[in-house]
């Protein structure tokens, strides 16, 4: 269908050329022996041949060329083709209005030629500002649409309650752990928990991936997220503006909670301690997971089965039931047995706990 198309509009085109330059040619050859090769209706007929001849040589290209041009726009997501659009016709405008003045010169460059070439040039430009700006235009729509449903809510609000929480803003890591939503259920956490569009989309990322692990991690923080907004008695709210011009998603999250007057709830020891260094307030799921485990202290005992080998000469690893690693001194030729040690020091920091100890067994030998 479409290469019947291309063939209609090459006959409409040269029977036009035809029908006007044609006759203009004949004169200009000085063929008035034979004047009814002038006639403008066998000029239309003549040029409607020639052009539909010439279809049939570049129609293909043609064809080639709309479909490629059809597939790039059905990739485009309608918002870009929307704003891009909007742009496009302000360009046009303003080039209309500029354009206005310069056709009353009589010198042709000037009334015709620059003209057409100001029209391009505002046009593609006001195309690009549109497309490429998209995203803050969104913002600023959704923002003063939110400003204007929330401004007296919120005033009625900090009237009530001057020290309304913080929100909380969640990061990769917090979300894949999974324990956030078991702190959610307990209602420690106050306020809003925001979730970044960012954030959901290094999830569906993750989710995406050809390594197992990391598609089940995904897969699972994905799951955490629909307990949490469907499940749990909180309020979730979904931010969806970005910061194009930061790449990495920490620094995306800090810029966040900057803007927002948020706090940044990870178990990152990482994203922790670059949070703390730019003033941002930050939650660590492993620091209250820490301050909740049996306190153990030097000199205690404990039976514990020795595992595997340690980094260090001699040594030998185990854990504790609720995952805390003690790194058992001369523990290494009782691996696989359960013995008894005697705790010599406790080593507790933002990324977890360590215990030290040595087996009993050699205490008693001393």
């Amino acid at each position: 269908m479409l290469r019947k198309i291309v063939h209609l509009f090459f006959i409409i085109l040269g029977g036009t050329i035809g029908y006007l330059y044609i006759p203009a040619i004949v004169n200009l050859l000085d063929f008035t022996e034979v004047g009814w090769l002038a006639s403008p209706w066998l000029g239309t007929i003549l040029g409607a041949i020639i052009f539909f001849l010439i279809s049939y040589m570049v129609a293909g290209y043609v064809v080639n060329f709309l479909k490629w041009v059809e597939e790039s726009l059905i990739k485009v997501p309608a918002v870009d083709l929307f704003f891009g659009s909007i742009g496009l016709l302000l360009g046009l405008v303003i080039a209309y209005f500029i354009n206005m003045p310069l056709q009353d010169i009589n010198i042709e460059v000037v009334s015709q030629v620059i003209p057409l070439f100001i029209m391009i040039v505002l046009g593609y430009l006001g195309f690009q500002v549109g497309f490429r700006r998209r995203d803050e235009f969104i913002n600023l729509m959704n923002k003063n649409r939110k400003d204007r449903d929330k401004r007296k809510a919120a005033d009625a609000e900090e009237a009530k309650d001057p020290a309304k929480p913080k929100p909380k803003i969640l990061d990769t890591s917090v979300i894949i752990d999974g324990r956030i939503a078991d702190i959610c259920q307990t209602n420690f956490l106050e306020g809003t928990i925001v979730i970044p569009q960012f954030v959901l989309g290094e999830l569906q990322h993750i989710a995406d991936s050809s390594d197992v692990l990391k598609r089940n991690r995904g897969r699972r923080g994905l799951d955490v997220l629909n307990r949490i907004q469907k499940e749990l008695p909180v309020d979730v709210e979904i931010y969806e503006g970005d910061f194009e011009d930061i790449h990495e998603v920490d620094s995306k999250l800090i810029k966040l909670a900057k803007v927002i007057d948020g706090i940044v709830v990870t178990n990152d020891f990482n994203l922790n301690k670059v949070s703390d260094l730019q003033g941002v307030a930050v939650l660590n799921i492993n620091d209250l997971a820490n301050a909740v485990k049996p306190v153990v202290l030097p000199g205690e005992e404990l039976v514990v089965q020795v595992i595997k080998d340690g980094k260090e000469h001699n040594q030998g690893i185990a854990y504790l039931d609720d995952g805390t690693m003690i790194v058992v001194e001369e523990g290494r030729n009782y691996i696989g047995k359960t013995i008894e040690v005697l705790i010599t020091s406790v080593l507790q920091t933002s990324a977890g706990r360590m215990i030290f100890a040595k087996p009993k067994l050699l205490e008693k030998a001393l």
